[in-house]
């Protein structure tokens, strides 16, 4: 069987589990006061190489809404691409977190957001009329739900306009890694310095075990998100567990080291799809995930022959590359679709 479904079907990085098990020796004291714990601030704030706040959470829908919760008022109207993650595919969590701001999707090419379509559409808002939602923040997903990737100069523009509008930059970071390694820039430059308040930072799906992070940026509202946090149920009791695995899958740039693995393996499935008649690859590959327009008789070949994807749409699925993935998956992926062909 070859699995391409997601990122999140992975393996736990040794080095992780590896300080699981450190982390795992007597006791110690709970919700974060623990010494591992104790030192996931300075660890970010050296990473990022500013003041950091870090808060593990469990999930990347919890880390979205609760860090967007902290931006925006009930009221309030927040700027995302179509095809964000927070907007197609997290049930509603920030609408429910937020008390009930609204989040307004928009269109952009390469399935990024751009900084002159958000600028034309928060004057149309209603600024200041009652019964309309007021514009309060905006967000993007680094790297995109297609795979492409936002570059520097892009987010210093969104910045730009969102600083120049009052409203809060978001960033949601799943695959923050991924983009990292493709950019080759350095975590200060794709966050902070482009005016990210706030980033929904990933590492379950790129090695971690249920442990991604909040990293708050702007410290006005680090207060109001710990007490957020705390009353959705998302102050973790043995805290040192998750601290643990993301001091791990920073320390040594694991989590770069693994993201490269798992964008090689996507960039080089992609030149070999390339050579194959009736493929088609609907977005640039950037990152580590490949979406490809195929026949349903294509599709339906690789269904039965144990090649394991995620269909989204007719004709069209998509493949995500992992940091445990091989180089023998992309062959095998790429003879049964070659035998189909």
């Amino acid at each position: 069987m070859v699995d391409f479904r997601s990122d999140n079907v992975a393996s736990v990085s040794p080095e992780i589990l590896a300080a699981m098990l450190r982390a795992n020796a007597g006791t110690a004291s709970a919700y974060g006061d623990d010494e591992v714990s104790e030192k996931l601030n300075d660890r970010f704030s050296e990473l990022f190489e500013t003041k950091v706040a870090v808060f593990p959470i469990s999930t990347g829908t919890a880390a979205n809404a609760l860090s967007l919760s902290a931006l925006t008022p009930p009221y309030g109207a927040i700027y995302c691409h179509k095809s964000a993650h927070i907007h197609n595919s997290e049930a509603g969590a920030t609408e429910l977190l937020t008390g009930g701001a609204k989040l307004l999707a928009l269109d952009g090419d390469g399935f990024r957001l751009q900084a002159s379509t958000l600028a034309e559409a928060i004057p149309t808002a209603g600024i200041g009329v009652k019964n309309r939602s007021q514009p309060a923040a905006v967000s993007v997903t680094q790297a995109t739900e297609f795979g492409t990737v936002y570059r520097l100069d892009e987010l210093d523009a969104i910045g730009a306009v969102a600083r120049a509008s009052g409203l809060k930059f978001h960033m949601d970071g799943a695959r923050f890694a991924n983009a990292l390694a493709a950019l080759g820039c350095s975590p200060a430059a794709a966050t902070w310095r482009a005016g990210i308040d706030v980033l929904s930072f990933g590492c379950s799906k790129n090695g971690g075990l249920n442990a991604d992070a909040i990293v708050v940026f702007n410290h006005e509202i680090t207060e109001d998100l710990a007490f957020r946090i705390r009353r959705a149920g998302h102050t973790w009791s043995k805290m040192r567990f998750p601290a643990a695995q993301l001091l791990a899958y920073v320390n040594g740039d694991l989590y770069l080291r693994s993201a490269r693995r798992a964008n090689e393996l996507a960039v080089n499935l992609a030149a070999k799809l390339r050579e194959i008649r009736g493929v088609r690859l609907v977005a640039p590959v950037e990152a580590n995930e490949l979406f490809l327009e195929l026949s349903e008789t294509s599709i339906d070949h690789l269904a039965r022959g144990g090649i394991l994807f995620l269909r989204r749409g007719p004709r069209l699925i998509r493949l995500v590359c992992r940091f445990d993935g091989t180089e023998d998956d992309i062959d095998r992926f790429v003879l049964a679709l070659k035998q189909c062909a």
